[in-house]
């Protein structure tokens, strides 16, 4: 290992159920420099830097850290050694001061073993003042901005004093001025020999910010260049480079009349004056990085979220969608992209799971018709080639992919319109990928309207008809199938994409 390596990782693999989250992955991180992880959803970088602070632990592969080999086994243990993290995900005890969040689990102690909040507080206001980070250090946290929450946690990972310091989107809820202010702090950081790596999808940020970017694709190393030495559309390349395959079945469908009509959908602060077309017959795939308000612009549209301002038409008549019973009643479909969260409910059978949707449909003078029920399930059994022993089977048994059909054969039964699928092949085997897709374009040639909403670029430019490219809670662009490339949905998702017409 060179003196001005900070960190070398070699050889590193970790599988989980599955899928395979890296694979003989390297990275080398020099001292004093920003290095930036890019890659799509799911590339593997925010796995690998869990790896590094001993939240996984790889299958394979060794770590050397200020020319030690290391093994690292849990985050307080990498905080010891001089690693340090700033998640995207904020996680902050809200009903805590700003002083307890920075100084929790590490609090000066004072005479008799007590904790020193006077000095605690003097300390956190003194790494604020060095920041330049303008926040009473006895706020509670739950009374700050997101924005300000961001800054704190920043200031958090700075007061460790470490080495290396993670940033997963640093940037993703602070505004263009505190950016700024982020980007001073880093440089900063560099001059005293800290080395940082900076994961973003922000490809603007990383040319102002960044001295190596290392491109992961696929939980593979796709190559590790000198920023001065690439491009935007050579970096966009790298992280797109694949090729379909006949994962996609997608099949030419009828594509008719405007079935739902979204008009300057806006909730204030989230989603900004979105509006688009769905058409009979269509597949509208949703595309975007993470963070960019695609689910958020369908919970508004679904109900499930309130809106400020924005009109929605249903088959040309406006309609007022309040909570998502409305949406449901309007013939509107959503699942959900969560499906152990918020789709299946574990305890319950296949066939439960599949009829708790449209009950009401089998139900006379308050008793169920239950041998409806059960032809139903059969059929929808066949139609969708759902493998279980019985319907009576705990769905929690069935793979990823058989409890994905159950979830959509509940929404069909509803008889809707349009169907909104968000993710819906996440965390599912190839195979049964293919059979959703296979299913979603029957359901289009039936003269079902789609939307899709999906992380994965192969998935949106193999099923779509259109693609709905969103870009911090904007519409960044709407490309027509033959136009939709990967380069320019990239393009358009990074916020360096032309406007196409709604």
């Amino acid at each position: 290992m060179g003196e001005d390596n900070v960190l070398v990782m070699e050889h590193i693999s970790k599988a989980f159920p599955g899928v395979q989250a890296l694979n003989d992955v390297h990275l080398t991180v020099r001292r004093g420099t920003v290095h930036a992880l890019m890659g799509e959803n799911g590339a593997g970088k925010s796995t690998l830097m869990k790896v590094l602070i001993g939240m996984y632990i790889p299958e394979e592969g060794d770590i050397t850290f200020l020319g030690k080999k290391v093994k690292i086994e849990n985050t307080q243990q990498a905080l010891r050694m001089g690693i340090s993290m700033i998640h995207q995900e904020l996680s902050p005890e809200p009903y805590m001061t700003v002083a307890e969040n920075i100084f929790l689990g590490r609090e000066p102690l004072g005479r008799f073993g007590m904790i020193d909040k006077k000095k605690m507080v003097a300390d956190t206001r003194m790494l604020l003042e060095r920041l330049e980070i303008n926040i009473d250090p006895n706020t509670v946290m739950r009374n700050l901005s997101v924005a300000n929450t961001q800054m704190v946690e920043i200031a958090k990972a700075i007061s460790y004093d470490s080495s290396l310091i993670i940033m997963d989107e640093p940037t993703s809820a602070i505004t263009e001025r505190e950016v700024a202010h982020l980007f001073r702090i880093i440089r900063t950081l560099k001059e005293k020999g800290v080395a940082i790596i900076y994961i973003t999808h922000k490809m603007d940020e990383v040319f102002q910010i960044a001295d190596d970017i290392t491109v992961f694709r696929d939980g593979r190393h796709i190559a590790t260049v000198p920023a001065t030495q690439t491009d935007r559309n050579s970096l966009i390349a790298m992280m797109v480079g694949r090729e379909l395959t006949n994962l996609f079945p997608k099949e030419d469908a009828s594509i008719g009349e405007v079935v739902l009509a979204v008009r300057n959908l806006t909730r204030h602060g989230i989603v900004h004056d979105v509006s688009f077309d769905l058409r009979r017959g269509e597949i509208l795939g949703v595309a975007g990085l993470m963070g960019a308000g695609r689910t958020e612009v369908i919970e508004g549209i679904f109900g499930i979220r309130p809106i400020d301002a924005g009109e929605i038409f249903i088959r040309g008549q406006r309609v007022t969608i309040k909570s998502p019973r409305d949406a449901i009643r309007q013939g509107m479909a959503l699942l959900t992209e969560d499906r152990k969260l918020t789709g299946i409910m574990g305890v319950l059978s296949v066939r439960d799971n599949m009829m708790i949707a449209s009950l009401r449909n089998y139900t006379k003078a308050g008793f169920l018709n239950k041998r409806v029920i059960n032809e139903t399930c059969a059929r929808e059994k066949t139609r969708l080639e759902l493998k279980t022993p019985s319907m009576d089977q705990v769905i929690r048994l069935l793979s990823g992919g058989n409890q994905q059909k159950v979830l959509v054969s509940r929404w069909l039964l509803t008889v809707p319109d349009i169907l909104i699928l968000d993710e819906p092949t996440r965390g599912i085997d190839v195979g049964a990928k293919s059979e959703i897709h296979r299913l979603m374009s029957k359901l289009a040639q039936e003269g079902k309207a789609i939307i899709m909403i999906s992380s994965e670029l192969p998935e949106i430019l193999g099923m779509s008809d259109r693609v709905l490219v969103i870009h911090d809670g904007r519409v960044g662009g709407v490309f027509d199938r033959q136009d939709a490339t990967q380069e320019n949905i990239m393009r358009a998702a990074t916020g360096h994409g032309e406007l196409a017409a709604v």
